[in-house]
């Protein structure tokens, strides 16, 4: 594996960018939007056909922390301690496909108009797929990192996001709202981005 000071410094930052550049294009994009509501409509609306500057959404909110996340998994499962074992390997590959089903959700917007349509049905499988391949590659990650103290706490991270992933997706409307649980796995997901560059 390629060991260069560049490329060890960009991997320690490459989640903290990505989550940052997600984290403000939702609410950047918001604040610009009138009549958006964070309760009531999803983030990937920012970004909808028909929307003003929905590309430069898709891309800062979507595409680019999408491909910075699947940079991060990938190293981060060559440089995995020898404790990790085949499960945390596994759960680092399952990531970095989560990564590029992200991204893949600002290559395939939303169509309001027609949102049983071809169009919006990409964006939906793209979102579950995020999810679902997050959840356990979490669970596996964190599980194998679990064994030794000096990466514990990023395990325990992981196991935490992965569960509650599962937990939050399962949860009926009537308890928490769609719009704030995609918000909350979306934080649940960028916080393992910045916990994951602290793997060494």
């Amino acid at each position: 594996m390629n060991r260069s000071p560049a490329l060890v410094s960009f991997d320690r930052h490459a989640g903290w960018l990505a989550a940052l550049c997600c984290v403000l294009a939702v609410l950047g994009f918001a604040a610009a939007l009138p009549d958006f509501s964070h309760r009531q409509h999803p983030p990937a609306l920012l970004g909808a056909h028909g929307i003003p500057h929905a590309l430069a959404f898709n891309l800062l909110a979507f595409v680019v922390p999408g491909l910075l996340a699947a940079w991060l998994y990938a190293r981060l499962r060559d440089r995995l301690p020898p404790h990790a074992g085949r499960r945390a390997a596994v759960g680092a590959w399952m990531l970095v496909i989560s990564a590029l089903a992200f991204a893949a959700q600002g290559l395939w917007p939303l169509d309001p108009a027609e949102l049983d349509g071809a169009i919006s049905q990409r964006h939906t499988a793209a979102w579950l797929l995020w999810w679902l391949a997050f959840a356990p590659g979490a669970l596996l990650l964190g599980a194998g990192l679990y064994r030794r103290a000096p990466s514990r706490g990023v395990a325990i991270a992981f196991l935490a996001a992965g569960a509650l992933t599962v937990l939050l997706n399962l949860l009926p409307t009537s308890w928490l709202p769609g719009p704030i649980a995609q918000r909350l796995v979306m934080l649940l997901w960028l916080a393992c981005l910045a916990m994951a560059s602290r793997v060494r």
